[in-house]
């Protein structure tokens, strides 16, 4: 895994983080929060993709 920079998280939302990861049952906090970034950036580019086949679609004619 790649490391390079840190990240500083308020007391409060790690502690809420701690306790959402250990119900989930993942092995840590940073377990957690990297299968939790990968899942929004996946559906941030899939929105995005969404957005560009749409207006291809709609250039084509196909949609209005």
């Amino acid at each position: 895994m790649f490391s390079s920079k840190k990240i500083t998280l308020d007391k409060v939302l790690y502690e809420r983080l701690e306790r959402v990861a250990a119900q989930a049952g993942y092995a840590s906090v940073q377990d957690f929060v990297v299968h939790a970034l990968e899942q929004q950036v996946r559906h941030l580019e899939e929105a995005k993709d969404e957005d560009l086949i749409r207006k291809r679609l709609e250039g084509l004619g196909y949609i209005d």
